[in-house]
C-alpha cells in the first residue's frame, strides 16, 4: 500500500476530511436524481449552499468579537457534516432549523470552550442544542444502505491517513454488542438490530468523521479506547434514562466530556525567535511560546499557519517537537523540498513579528517510566526530531540511560543536531551509530539492515525498539525487527502525516 501512502501524505487530514464530505454530497445528489435517494436533489445542494453561507458569517462574526485567528477549512467542514446529518430543507422553518445548527455548531467553539480549547465536537452540540432548545432533531440522513459502500470505501481512506483503525474499529465492535445487549434484555431478534445498525444507522460516519475529530477526541491510546468504548455502549438508540434517549449527537458530546477531563489543556500562539540551518534542505526554527505548557519529550502538536493561496495540503499540519521541557524556546525541524507546499513555503518566510498557533499536544512517543529498560531509537532523516527532544532532556536533567541509537540520513551532510547526540555520547554514554545509505550508493555507505542492527545492537531481544522517519521507512524497518524475532509490543513507532 506505499503508493497509497503516498499519495495520502501529500494532503493534509483536513483537507482529506473536506474532499471527502463534498464526495458524500456528490453522491447523494446523483442518487437524488436518479431516484436512488429520496431526497429532492435540489434541497440538498440548496442546505449545503446556505450552511456554508451561515457557518462562514458566523465564524466571521465570533472571531472578530473574540480577536481569535480563524481556519475556513473547519468552516466548511462543520457545514458539511451539518448537510449531511440534518434532512434538506424544503421549508422555510427548515432553512431557520439549519441556521439555527449552523450558528450554534460555530458559536460552540468561542463560547462553550475553556481557556481556548473547545469541548464539544461543533455539529453534534449544535443538534443536541437545537432538539432541546427548538425540539429539532438531526435525521443523520447519510446513515442509509444506498450511502453506505461510499461511506465507507472513503472513510477508510480517512482512517488509514489518521491511524485510527483500532479507535473505530473498537466504538464499532462496542456498539455492535451493546446492540445485541440490549435487543436481548428487551426480547427483541438480535439479528434483525444488527443488520439495522450496520446498514441503515449512521454508526460509520459519526464514528468515522466526527469520533475521530481532533480537538475534541483524546491524544493517547488508551484514552482513545476508553473514549471510543464509551461512545460505542452510549450510541444504540435503545439506550436511554427515564424518557430521554440516547442519538448519535448525545453519545459523541459524552464522549467529548470524558475526552476534556483526561487530555492535555496545551495551545498557545508562538512568536519566532531565530532560524537556523541544519543541513542543505534542513532548519531548525526557535519559537518563543506566549504562554508556556507542559509537555513529554517526542510528543507532537498541529501548527495552523493562515496564508494566502493555500494549496491541498491546508494551512495546518503536525509537527513533532524538537525541543526539551527544560529549554525556553519551542524548537520544530523542518525539511524543504524544490516544490514544497504553501505551508511550506510560508514557513520559511515567517517574519519575527508573525503569530501562530500551536494546539492539539499528543503522541505516545516518549521515555518510558521504567529508567532502567533498554532502549533502540532508529531515525531516518529529519524523523530524529523526536529523539533530539528526549536526549536533550536526558542531558539537561543529568539522566543515563542505556540508548543505542542509529540515524540513517543520505549523506553525512544530511545529519541534523549532530551536536546534541555527540554530547549526550560523551557526558551520558549514549550509542550513537551514523549510517548513510544515498542511492546509487557512494563509497562508504551503510544503510539500515538487518545485518547491521543485528551487528550495532547485538542485544536486539532485550531492548525497546523506537522508529521514527517517512513513513516508508518506519514500514520497512518493522518488518526488519519482526525478521529478527522483535515482538509487536518492543516497538513504537511515531506518527508522520506528510512531508511535503
Amino acid at each position: 500500500m506505499k503508493w497509497l501512502d503516498e499519495l495520502l501524505n501529500k494532503i493534509t487530514m483536513y483537507r482529506l476530511l473536506l474532499y471527502y464530505l463534498i464526495a458524500l454530497l456528490l453522491v447523494a445528489l446523483v442518487l437524488g436524481l436518479t431516484g436512488g435517494l429520496h431526497y429532492d436533489p435540489l434541497s440538498i445542494v440548496a442546505s449545503s449552499l446556505f450552511l456554508v453561507a451561515v457557518c462562514r458569517l458566523a465564524n466571521h462574526l465570533f472571531a472578530y468579537v473574540f480577536k481569535a485567528p480563524t481556519n475556513v477549512e473547519s468552516v466548511y467542514i462543520t457545514a458539511l457534516i451539518l448537510a449531511l446529518i440534518i434532512t434538506p430543507a424544503r421549508t422555510f422553518d427548515d432553512l431557520v432549523f439549519l441556521a439555527a445548527a449552523g450558528g450554534l455548531a460555530v458559536a460552540s467553539k468561542y463560547i462553550l470552550a475553556i481557556k481556548t480549547r473547545h469541548i464539544f465536537n461543533p455539529a453534534a452540540i449544535a443538534v443536541v442544542l437545537t432538539s432541546v432548545g427548538a425540539a429539532q432533531s438531526a435525521s443523520w440522513w447519510v446513515g442509509s444502505a444506498v450511502m453506505l459502500p461510499y461511506v465507507i470505501v472513503g472513510g477508510l481512506l480517512l482512517i488509514r491517513k489518521l491511524r485510527r483503525f483500532t479507535m473505530v474499529g473498537i466504538a464499532i465492535g462496542v456498539t455492535l454488542v451493546a446492540t445485541s445487549v440490549y435487543t436481548l434484555l428487551n426480547g427483541g431478534d438480535v439479528l434483525i438490530d444488527a443488520q439495522n445498525e450496520l446498514m441503515n444507522s449512521p454508526m460509520f460516519f459519526a464514528m468515522i468523521v466526527m469520533l475521530t475529530e481532533p480537538f475534541t477526541s483524546p491524544t493517547n491510546n488508551t484514552n482513545r479506547a476508553w473514549y471510543a468504548a464509551l461512545v460505542g455502549a452510549l450510541f444504540p438508540p435503545q439506550v436511554h434514562i427515564g424518557s430521554v434517549y440516547s442519538t448519535p449527537e448525545l453519545a459523541l458530546v459524552m464522549g467529548n466530556i470524558f475526552s476534556y477531563i483526561v487530555g492535555p489543556r496545551a495551545k498557545t500562539m508562538l512568536h519566532l525567535k531565530q532560524r537556523t540551518k541544519l543541513t542543505p534542505d534542513t532548519m531548525d526554527f526557535a519559537f518563543t511560546p506566549v504562554q508556556k505548557f507542559n509537555y513529554k519529550p517526542g510528543q507532537y502538536m498541529e501548527f495552523t499557519l493562515q496564508h494566502p493561496k493555500t494549496d491541498s495540503r491546508g494551512a495546518r499540519r503536525y509537527f513533532t517537537i524538537a525541543s526539551s521541557p527544560t529549554e525556553p524556546e519551542l524548537h520544530l525541524g523542518l525539511k524543504f523540498y524544490p516544490k514544497s507546499s504553501s505551508y511550506k513555503r510560508a514557513f520559511i518566510n515567517l517574519a519575527d513579528s508573525d503569530m501562530f498557533m500551536a494546539a492539539q499536544l499528543s503522541g505516545d512517543f516518549v521515555l518510558p517510566k521504567d529508567s532502567t529498560r533498554k532502549l533502540a531509537f532508529i531515525a531516518g532523516g529529519i524523523g530524529i526530531t523526536p529523539y533530539r527532544s528526549m536526549v536533550k532532556y536526558l542531558l539537561d536533567t543529568n539522566q543515563r540511560r542505556d540508548i543505542a541509537m542509529l540515524y540513517s540520513a543520505r549523506t553525512a551532510s544530511d545529519f541534523a543536531y549532530r551536536e546534541i547526540f555527540d554530547q549526550a555520547k560523551d557526558q551520558l554514554g549514549l550509542q550513537v551509530n551514523y549510517l548513510t545509505g544515498s542511492t546509487p550508493a557512494q563509497p562508504g555507505d551503510r544503510p539500515l539492515s538487518t545485518e547491521l542492527i543485528k551487528q550495532l545492537v547485538p542485544d536486539f531481544a532485550e531492548r525497546l525498539f523506537y522508529i521514527s522517519g517517512p513513513h516508508g521507512m518506519v514500514v520497512a524497518t518493522e518488518k526488519m525487527l519482526r525478521q529478527l524475532g522483535v515482538r509487536g509490543h518492543n516497538i513504537k513507532k511515531d506518527f508522520f502525516s506528510g512531508y511535503a
